[in-house]
């Protein structure tokens, strides 16, 4: 009989995402007439920018003639695509074209980049955390089971809350792997230079790797604040980089980011030796992935073009008034908000002694919102909430509304 990977049978009940969707289905068939408002997943809501639009039928009407088809295309991506990359996100920080990884989104390799790397090694996790960097070391076999507060033996929770000002403090113990998101998922906060050069030394002083997710870097509007890991000093022999076009460029339906492995990275084998992670990672995706389609990556190309520039940059505008609206929403009715600001996430804490589910439950019934309990995150999460501003501008408004009538 076939053996199961039995590490799956340690996750939790359900990923969040479904939970949510399980309850508000529920409620929905129970209240046929309801008129929900979802802010839950981070789902984006408008239509790509129609540079990009453009430049994807074009590619099509490519694949339809002899003379311009293409077929397997290079698994790291394409050479246009990593060169604009290069050019328009990393000039001055010297990263090269190969080091880029082109790939059908940055989820995907959060949980694919664990192939290259081995059994044993102390992992770090701000919590609350996106929920697939814990999912996928549970899967991988990388921790033991969960407790009673969902925490899993084998991981290093940092907690990020209001008490540290959602700043993770580097540990007093050494690890291998250190999960690090900013602009933050769920939280919306972010956190300057300062703070990511106390990282860099800690993991160059440990010998250890920084997995740094970025998806959300294009909603930074403060000119202190990091995109980009690379921008700190040393960052090239201790971090991989995970970007996206899903919420900046609307991606998330036709799936296109990449990974940034410096060439300078290294790892360490079994025996001691030093070894190159980017020939590691190359060698993972040549066998495991044969790239994103090639009209995909043209129209990921087209975000870099001027007129895409323009009409990213007011779709990143839309979003970020969305959470703006939110914010000075739930602060008007005296709650305690946090990001909203360089992110696309407003992260409030919940009324009273209300707990994230019954927080979640409360809105769903009261005002048939949907948002994201915090401790679906992490249980430092627990006492939060998370609301997406992915929304149109009608749905956010009339949130707002209810959102008012609800603390009335």
């Amino acid at each position: 009989m076939a053996q199961i990977n039995d590490h799956f049978l340690k996750l939790k009940a359900g990923y969040l995402f479904p939970e949510i969707a399980r309850r508000v289905n529920a409620f929905t068939e129970a209240n046929p007439d309801a008129k929900i408002i979802k802010m839950g997943i981070g789902d984006v809501t408008e239509p790509l920018p129609e540079a990009i639009v453009s430049a994807m039928h074009g590619a099509v009407d490519e694949m339809a003639n002899r003379d311009t088809f293409r077929g397997y295309g290079p698994e790291q991506g394409y050479d246009f695509l990593r060169n604009a990359i290069v050019e328009n996100n990393y000039a001055g920080m010297n990263i090269d074209a190969d080091e880029i990884f082109v790939s059908d989104g940055s989820k995907c390799d959060s949980g694919n980049i664990l192939d290259i790397f081995g059994h044993g090694n102390k992992i770090a996790i701000t919590d609350p955390v996106y929920p697939v960097y814990v999912d996928t070391n549970v899967m991988a076999g990388n921790t033991g089971q969960a407790d009673e507060s969902g925490k899993y033996g084998g991981l290093l929770y940092i907690p990020v809350t209001e008490e540290n000002e959602f700043v993770p403090a580097v540990p007093s113990e050494p690890v291998d792997l250190i999960y690090l998101c900013f602009p933050n998922n769920p939280t919306g906060t972010v956190v300057g230079k300062n703070v990511l050069k106390k990282w860099v030394d800690y993991a160059k002083a440990n010998d250890a790797i920084i997995l740094f997710d970025a998806a959300y870097e294009a909603f930074v509007t403060q000119d202190d604040i990091p995109r980009s890991i690379f921008e700190i000093e040393g960052a090239h022999q201790v971090a991989i980089e995970f970007r996206s076009f899903s919420k900046n460029a609307g991606f998330t339906g036709t799936r296109c980011g990449y990974t940034v492995v410096p060439k300078t990275l290294m790892g360490t084998t079994s025996s001691g030796e030093k070894t190159s992670i980017h020939s590691l990672w190359n060698r993972r995706q040549s066998t495991k992935f044969n790239g994103v389609s090639y009209p995909i990556q043209v129209g990921a190309a087209a975000a870099f073009s001027p007129d895409g520039k323009k009409q990213i940059a007011e779709l990143i505008s839309f979003y970020l008034t969305n959470a703006g609206l939110l914010r000075a929403g739930l602060e008007s009715l005296g709650m305690k908000v946090y990001g909203g600001i360089n992110a696309p996430y407003v992260w409030l804490k919940t009324p009273g002694s209300l707990s994230s589910w019954g927080f979640f439950d409360d809105l769903l019934g009261k005002t048939n919102l949907v948002g994201t309990p915090g401790s679906g995150f992490g249980s430092a999460g627990e006492g939060y909430f998370r609301l997406s501003a992915f929304n149109s501008r009608a749905n956010i408004e009339e949130a707002v509304e209810r959102l008012k009538k609800f603390f009335a």
